[in-house]
């Protein structure tokens, strides 16, 4: 289960944001976003931003 924030990132992510630009939307640091990203990555049990992008489509489903 993502925590808030980091299904807030991975749906920016997901969406084809690059780290640095979440990290100006969301005010935080390019590094938080980086570790929001893995985490989420590893929570879904995917390897890349396309594959979270489909992991997240299909619980919200």
């Amino acid at each position: 289960m993502l925590s808030p924030r980091e299904a807030e990132v991975a749906e920016l992510a997901a969406a084809g944001m690059s780290n640095r630009e979440i990290a100006t939307t969301l005010h935080l640091s390019p590094r938080t976003v980086e570790q929001h990203v893995a985490r989420a990555l590893q929570k879904t049990g995917v390897h890349s931003r396309q594959q979270l992008a489909q992991a997240l489509e299909a619980a919200s489903g």
